[in-house]
This record gives C-alpha cells, sequence and structure tokens, in this order.
C-alpha cells in the first residue's frame, strides 16, 4: 500500500501514538522539574544554594525558582494548562541559558537549550487547550 493510500485505521492509531508519545514527554518534564530542578531548591541543598549565592540571588531567589519550577511541573499535567505551563518553563530555560553564559561561563548552558526543545513542542502541541482556558479566565472574571 502506498502512502497516499493509508487505511483509515492507520491515521487514528498513528495519532493516538504521538498522543501517547507527547503524555509520556510531558511526565517526563515535570518530573525532571519536580523531582530534579525544584526540590532541590525548595529543600535548600547545598548544590542548589551554592549556586545561588554564588550569582548573589541567596536563598529568596532559589525558593522562588524551586516554585517556580513545581508549580509549572505540576500545571504541566493538567490539561487545561499544559501549553501555558510549557511556555512559562521554556522562559524560565531561557533565563537559564543566560544566567548559565553570563554567571558561570556557559558550563551547562546546553541543558536549559535542550529542556527547551521538548518544552516548545508540548507548548505548540497543546495550544487547542488555550482557548478553554480563556473562556475559563473570562467566566471567573465575570463571577469576580
Amino acid at each position: 500500500m502506498s502512502e497516499t493510500t493509508a487505511s483509515p485505521t492507520t491515521v487514528p492509531a498513528r495519532g493516538r501514538g504521538l498522543r501517547v508519545t507527547l503524555r509520556v514527554v510531558q511526565v517526563l518534564l515535570a518530573l525532571f522539574f519536580a523531582v530534579a530542578s525544584a526540590l532541590p531548591k525548595l529543600i535548600g541543598h547545598s548544590s542548589a544554594a551554592d549556586t545561588f549565592a554564588e550569582m548573589g540571588w541567596g536563598d529568596a531567589g532559589m525558593y522562588t525558582i524551586g516554585v517556580l519550577e513545581l508549580a509549572g511541573a505540576v500545571a504541566l499535567m493538567v490539561p487545561v494548562l499544559q501549553s501555558v505551563a510549557a511556555t512559562a518553563l521554556g522562559a524560565l530555560m531561557v533565563g537559564a541559558f543566560v544566567v548559565q553564559l553570563t554567571c558561570f561561563d556557559g558550563e551547562n548552558a546546553a541543558t536549559p537549550l535542550i529542556l527547551l526543545v521538548p518544552l516548545l513542542i508540548v507548548a505548540r502541541a497543546r495550544r487547542g487547550h488555550n482557548e478553554e482556558l480563556r473562556r475559563l479566565v473570562r467566566a471567573g472574571v465575570r463571577r469576580g
């Protein structure tokens, strides 16, 4: 069978596979941001504390970034927030990239760039939820 004459069941199976793959990527990103990135900051682990002290941001900066990363990780798992969460975490990664270049001579600059790629894919793929989020926000504003 040629590519142009794929059976009707081929497309849904492929689409389902892509959705599952995207969900796995989201779960892995959420786990990374919650456990590997936010947790050390939120418990004040010496590796995070030393890094933030070296930047001059101190504990307040460390806890703020930790909370933002944890919130983003949780929001990646909430359908209506997925695209916004991926975009916000992507913005954090752009900031992390700049910090790596300016404060640490680019020592780990590749890490935020590597994370940025799947975040942008999730943000784009889940953008359909943005209209639903707008409706929910508008409805809340009208009630309040």
